[in-house]
């Protein structure tokens, strides 16, 4: 495996920043460079299946061969302590950091992080062979999938900025092969949040948590597990979409660390 990152800022702070599905490193966080570049050396990843970084087909990523892969990133730059932020999807590499490095890690900023619960469709399409090959078939051709779920919008069962987004992420063979790969190979990094907020609070690590208030993708009801936790300065949830919450995002972090 072969992991690619993006180096933004020159700041004397270090930020390891993830991010969401069909996105590489450097188109979510480059408004991060504009706003933060002074403060932070940003190291931005392209997440396996995503950008530049590069993995075997169909192999898995577990916590263990995450933490082999962030260890030693960590030495080859001679960076002890750090930060850590995650969007959508790249909450739970974010999660799978503050796990294995909670000792070198000050503030995490959650930004509508995969990862704090898991939607009963992910457990299905994931976890099982079956499921899994039947996955793989509706993203081959995703007619029947396209059409079933533009009925249910047009039912009121489906928010219709939900489907148009649903369209955007499986409208060529590639995204959707990215969105196979990414669903299935990424189904080991899984948490017992409880657990993790006891270990950030053991060493001091700052969680921040960031919803959107319109985000229909990963409402702020899917992070309760750990908003209910978190004192409530360190709970934001924003006007925000799902794919302006980064940007939004963004602007607080620079509030807060003012």
């Amino acid at each position: 495996m072969k992991l690619h990152f993006h180096k933004l800022g020159c700041g004397s702070k270090i930020l390891l920043a993830f991010h969401g599905i069909g996105q590489d490193g450097i188109t979510c966080f480059e408004t991060f460079e504009k706003h933060l570049g002074n403060y932070y050396t940003i190291y931005a990843f392209d997440l396996f299946f995503h950008g530049k970084s590069k993995s075997f087909k169909n192999e898995l990523i577990t916590k263990e061969s995450w933490s082999k892969l962030i260890q030693e990133f960590l030495d080859e730059n001679n960076i002890l302590h750090f930060d850590v932020t995650g969007f959508s999807m790249g909450g739970r590499f974010a999660l799978a950091t503050l796990e294995a490095f909670p000792e070198q890690i000050e503030n995490v900023f959650l930004i509508a992080p995969d990862g704090i619960s898991e939607h009963p469709l992910y457990t299905l399409a994931s976890g099982f062979q079956p499921a899994r090959w039947l996955f793989r078939h509706s993203m081959q051709r995703p007619e029947t999938f396209l059409r079933t779920a533009g009925f249910l919008q047009k039912a009121g069962l489906i928010n219709k900025s939900l489907f148009r987004f649903t369209q955007q992420l499986l409208d060529t063979p590639q995204k959707r092969q990215t969105i196979y790969n990414s669903w299935t190979g990424f189904r080991k990094l899984r948490f017992d949040i409880s657990a993790l907020y006891k270990t950030a609070v053991q060493n001091d690590v700052r969680l921040f948590l960031f919803a959107g208030k319109y985000d229909k993708l990963l409402k702020p009801a899917h992070v309760k597990k750990l908003a209910e936790r978190l004192p409530p300065n360190q709970y934001i949830v924003l006007k925000s979409g799902h794919t302006q919450l980064v940007e939004q995002a963004c602007l607080q972090i620079c509030a807060l660390i003012k």
